[in-house]
This record gives C-alpha cells, sequence and structure tokens, in this order.
C-alpha cells in the first residue's frame, strides 16, 4: 500500500505539474500586429494590393441571361476578353459576361483555337465609349517553379453578384505537355502546371503572377475521380501562346496549329556524344522541310531557338506557333553538316509522335461548367437573338465571326491608306527605272512596266540590260516556268502584278464575290524576315524578324500575302504565289518615298526559298491616270 500511495502521489503530481505548465501558456496574451514580421505584412498587402487590381477585370462567361458557365479575363479597354474555347463551344455565339461591378454585359464570339483551347470574345459597353477594366499581358517564359500565382474565376458559379474566387498557390513546373483530348483538340502544349486550387467553373479564367500580371487562362486539371476534386495539379495555356494566336482571334479566324510536315523520333546512342538526339524518319513532299533539303535521319537540332533532345520538347515547341508561320531551326545532316534555315509550317495534320499516356496516372480534365444545361434547352438563349450582339455576327467556312475579320481588314487598310495615301486614281500604265543588283554580282539598269489593252489584261516587263521577260498572268495556259519568270526569282513578274493590283484596287482587286472566296481578308499576325536591302550582307535572316499584320489575297488562281508594321500600317513586304507546291515569290520594301502623292518604296528586296534573287532601287515612278 504504501507503494501505491506513493505511485498515486507521484502521478497526481506529475499531472499537476503538466496542469501548472500548461496554465503560464494560457496567459500568454495573443499576438498583436506589432508582433508580426514586416516582411509578411509587406507580403500580405501587396498580395491584396494584385488582387484588388486584376479583379474588375475578371469576368463570368454565361449562357445568355446569367447561367454561368466559365471564366474569362478582360484584356482591353475595348472590351475583348480571353476565356477557354471548351467554355464557349456550347454556348451560341452570342452570350453574356459578368463583372465583378455585378452587371452582365452582352458579349459575342470573336476568334477561336480549338486545338489550343483558347477563345476570345468581345464584351459590348453599356453605352457606347465606356471602357473596361483590363489586366496587363505579362511574359510567361519568365515564370519559374517555385513562384507563386493567383487564379481567380467562379467556381461552381459561387459568386451571384460574380465577384471572382480568388485561390493561391505554387507554380509547380513549367513548359509541360498535355495530348489532345477527343478528335486532336485541347491539346496543351508548353503550358503552366500550378497547385493552386481550380475547379469547374474555373475554366477560361486568369492565372497571375504577383505582380498581377496575366501569365495564363487556367484550363486543365487533375482530378479524383468519383468527386471531381481537384487534387493539387492545373494547367493553364501559357499567354505567350495566346499571344501568337491573338492576332488570328482578333481577325475572327478558327485558328490552326502548325506541323513541321516532318515526323521525328528520339534516337538514343549508347556510348555516343549525345544519348538522345531527334531525328527525321518522315517528310511530306510538299512541305517546306522538304523543299529545303531534309531528309530522313537528319538530325533536329534547334527549333525556334529551343534545343531539341526529345519529342516532348519538339511538341512543346510546336505548339506555340500558327500554321504558316515561319521559324529558324537547325539541323544535322546523317553526315555531320550543320544547317540553319527558315521554315515555313503547315497546317495541323496527325503527325503524333511520342510517349502515350501512363496507366495508372491522374486522368487530366477541365475545371469547366459546372452543369449548366445545353444551349438548346436553355430557354434564355432564345433571348440572345434579340441582343445588339446578334448584329456582330457573320458566319462563314474558317472563320469563328467574319465580322470582325471585316472589321480588321478596314481598320489596316484605313492604317496603311494614312500612312502611304491612295493609288486608286492611278490605274494606268505604270513603269519604274531603276537599277539591279544581282546576288550573283551582275548589277545594271532596269526598267519594270506594266500595259493594259483595251480589254483591260495586264502585260508586266522587266528589262534587265536588254534582257527582256514578260508576263500577261490572266491569259491562261501558262506553264510554271512562265509564270516563275525572271528565271531564279520565283515569280517577280507576277508578284510585281499583284502588287500594283493591291496599290491602285485595295478590295475591289482581289476576287470581290465573298461569298464564293473571300479574296481579300485579314490573316491575323506573322513573323517576317526581311533580306537586307544590301544584296551582299551576311546577316542571317532570322536576325531580321519583325512580327507583322497581314492581309491575304486571291486574284485568280493566284494567291498573295502582304505584311504591314502595325504601329503605323507601313507596307513591309510581301509574297506572291502560282503554285502552293513551290516556295513564294518574296518581296521586302524599303526607302517609301512621296510619289505623286504616294509613297511608294524606292528599294525592294527580292528573294526566293533560302536565296536572294535581287536588291531593285528605284530611281523614278512613272504613274498612268484612269
Amino acid at each position: 500500500m504504501p507503494n501505491l500511495t506513493r505511485f498515486l502521489r507521484t502521478r497526481v503530481t506529475v499531472a499537476a505539474g503538466v496542469v501548472a505548465a500548461a496554465a503560464p501558456l494560457a496567459l500568454i496574451p495573443p499576438a498583436t500586429a506589432a508582433d508580426v514580421d514586416p516582411k509578411v505584412k509587406a507580403a500580405e498587402a501587396e498580395r491584396v494590393k494584385a488582387v484588388n487590381l486584376v479583379r474588375p477585370a475578371v469576368a463570368a462567361v454565361c449562357f445568355y441571361g446569367g447561367q454561368v458557365c466559365g471564366s474569362g479575363v478582360v484584356i482591353s479597354e475595348d472590351g475583348y476578353c480571353l476565356t477557354n474555347y471548351h467554355v464557349t463551344e456550347g454556348i451560341s455565339p452570342v452570350m453574356q459576361c459578368g463583372l465583378a461591378d455585378g452587371l452582365l454585359y452582352d458579349a459575342v464570339i470573336v476568334g477561336q483555337d480549338k486545338i489550343g483551347d483558347v477563345a476570345l470574345v468581345k464584351m459590348l459597353p453599356k453605352k457606347e465609349g465606356d471602357k473596361f477594366p483590363f489586366v496587363q499581358l505579362g511574359n510567361s517564359d519568365d515564370t519559374k517553379p517555385g513562384e507563386w500565382s493567383m487564379a481567380m474565376g467562379n467556381p461552381f458559379g459561387l459568386a451571384l453578384d460574380f465577384t471572382p474566387t480568388v485561390t493561391y498557390g505554387l507554380i509547380s513546373g513549367t513548359q509541360r505537355y498535355q495530348p489532345p483530348e477527343g478528335k486532336g483538340t485541347l491539346e496543351y502544349t508548353d503550358c503552366i502546371q500550378f497547385d493552386t486550387s481550380i475547379n469547374p467553373g474555373n475554366s477560361g479564367g486568369p492565372l497571375f503572377n504577383m505582380k498581377g500580371e496575366l501569365i495564363g487562362i487556367n484550363g486543365r486539371g487533375s482530378f479524383e475521380k468519383r468527386g471531381r476534386v481537384n487534387s493539387g495539379v492545373g494547367y493553364a495555356i501559357s499567354i505567350n501562346q495566346i499571344k501568337n494566336f491573338l492576332g488570328h482571334m482578333k481577325a475572327g479566324i478558327d485558328t490552326d496549329h502548325a506541323t513541321l510536315g516532318a515526323m521525328v523520333i528520339t534516337d538514343g546512342e549508347e556510348g555516343g556524344e549525345e544519348l538522345n538526339k531527334l531525328v527525321f524518319t518522315q517528310i511530306l513532299d510538299e512541305s517546306d522541310a522538304f523543299r529545303r533539303g531534309i531528309k530522313p535521319q537528319d538530325q533536329l537540332s534547334a527549333f525556334a531557338g529551343r534545343p531539341m533532345s526529345s519529342t516532348n520538347q519538339y511538341k512543346n515547341a510546336l505548339g506555340l506557333y500558327p500554321k504558316d508561320w515561319r521559324v529558324p531551326i537547325t539541323v544535322r545532316s546523317a553526315a555531320g553538316a550543320r544547317k540553319e534555315m527558315l521554315v515555313r509550317l503547315m497546317g495541323n495534320i496527325d503527325t503524333f509522335v511520342g510517349e502515350q499516356e501512363q496507366p495508372n496516372q491522374p486522368k487530366p480534365g477541365r475545371p469547366g461548367r459546372p452543369g449548366q444545361p445545353p444551349p438548346e434547352q436553355n430557354p434564355a438563349q432564345a433571348k440572345a437573338k434579340k441582343s445588339p450582339a446578334a448584329k456582330l455576327v457573320v458566319e462563314k467556312k474558317g472563320y469563328a465571326n467574319f465580322h470582325f475579320n471585316k472589321l480588321e481588314t478596314d481598320r489596316l487598310v484605313a492604317a496603311f491608306t494614312k500612312q502611304h495615301g491612295s493609288a486608286a486614281a492611278f490605274g494606268g500604265n505604270w513603269a519604274i527605272d531603276g537599277t539591279v543588283q544581282l546576288v550573283d554580282g551582275r548589277s545594271g539598269e532596269v526598267k519594270i512596266t506594266w500595259a493594259d489593252d483595251k480589254e483591260g489584261v495586264t502585260e508586266i516587263k522587266i528589262n534587265r540590260n536588254g534582257i527582256e521577260d514578260s508576263l500577261k498572268p490572266l491569259s491562261g495556259n501558262l506553264s510554271q516556268a512562265e509564270l516563275a519568270l525572271p528565271q531564279g526569282s520565283g515569280g517577280l513578274l507576277l508578284a510585281l502584278y499583284q502588287l500594283r493590283v493591291f496599290l491602285t484596287k485595295m478590295q475591289a482587286g482581289f476576287n470581290p464575290n465573298e461569298n464564293i472566296y473571300p479574296g481579300f481578308v485579314h490573316g491575323g499576325t506573322e513573323p517576317v524576315y526581311p533580306m537586307p536591302a544590301d544584296v551582299t550582307s551576311k546577316a542571317p535572316p532570322a536576325a531580321t524578324r519583325t512580327l507583322c499584320e497581314v492581309i491575304r489575297t486571291k486574284k485568280g488562281q493566284f494567291e498573295g500575302k502582304w505584311f504591314f508594321d502595325p504601329k503605323d500600317g507601313t507596307l513591309v513586304g510581301g509574297e506572291s504565289w502560282f503554285d502552293k507546291g513551290e516556295d513564294p515569290c518574296e518581296l521586302y520594301f524599303s526607302d517609301h518615298k512621296d510619289v505623286s502623292g504616294v509613297k511608294l518604296p524606292h528599294k525592294v528586296a527580292v528573294r526566293w526559298g533560302d536565296k536572294g534573287y535581287a536588291v531593285l532601287t528605284v530611281k523614278s515612278y512613272t504613274l498612268g491616270k484612269k
């Protein structure tokens, strides 16, 4: 018993000691604001400041009538708003968007990127001239794993007043690849992975860095299978990828992603200098890669400035670009010769190579519409037909909304005319006198003439030191050799013919019947690599890259592109085709001077394929009268 008494006394003493030790803790006063590390307070203040800065521009994308189906973000004061394609695909072209001011705004689809899962819509102000709050586009290439990020949107349609929900978390990875869903659409290349929580309804909403800059559009996540619960893995389309397609979407285009027109695989060589390298196995005859001389077993060393050692890297880089863009690539032949070249990308075709989805991995999903009915079951959609946005819808194959292509075309033509003046009054015969310097070192005098017969058929001639070539482009039954004159130029006569049609007639000169083929349309944006005006210069073309706005034209069977400085509408260059299976004749314009009230180029550099042809220097123009 004494021992038991001693044991109980000890236990009570120990217990009492614990209580006694705990008692002083309860008396410690809670931390005050003065006790918080100033750095923590400053970081919190900056975070709150960033949220308040961008919150007014975060949108809830809705069926007409206000049923939320996703999120978006306004990127310009005139109401252009980015979201996901998979958010808008189930809505009619007319919709509504709610902002944090609690108001619903009528909106209309502008452009879309089905493969990249991006859509652009235009919100209409309540009063003409009103401006929308908008966010700044960041540089997603600067985003690094471990940095903080903010996602904003309307998950589950929680905020009936459209005030966006804010979540906060880490950037988990960059340059991730997520394969397409369904029929090759919704392919996430070079995307941003994050653990910032997103859920159904967040689709199309913004991902911000901590400066409040837009770095991505949220679209996919890995979810727990049964409850659609976020597993902490989300994906955003990088804003730098979206920037490449934004000019196309603003022009109402249903965009297409690029392919190289070739298949590449990873080839590992044990014991070699390169354990992983990408080699070409198949190349389409009609591809630019084939025309540039790439052959099976050649190695792809770099693509658009990125070193290449795996198909994942290749698919990530390829997915950043629209079709028809040109990018620099580096190829090493099977014999070891290294060559840098510009390659024109083709439209998206099935050249998929690479790793298949691994078993037992979380299947990516889309945090999209939170259980909203399809539009045909939504009576509010009938009201959309009475919306002022309904008047802004023009359907045409190849376009999400052709109305906006007309707007962009007219805007660009107006900018060009303001910069260059109008040559519409000079529709008669034209002539140029000047000099020519060929890349082979020859030089001399040159004279170019355009002459119209009584039926309006144009004949164009070029005379170089007594050597004359001539062409009547619309006379019919012309051989490819005739259309390619002068020899080695890829069709300089045809290109100059189309140039004069463009300068004197604009839209009216190119297949004006838009119901058959819109022969004068805005083509979005595209990088141009001007040839130096000094034909002897060795500057690599990639170093001259400039992003231009594009007008695409079609005259009879002949197609052209015309490139403009987006800042002021200056004509920078043009391309002319007589056969899409061949390289175009490329023209690059500089030294614009006034001629009878029209500003015309006095230097024209000519390139065909990967070779320069000549530089024309104009001494004088003779412009005819109508």
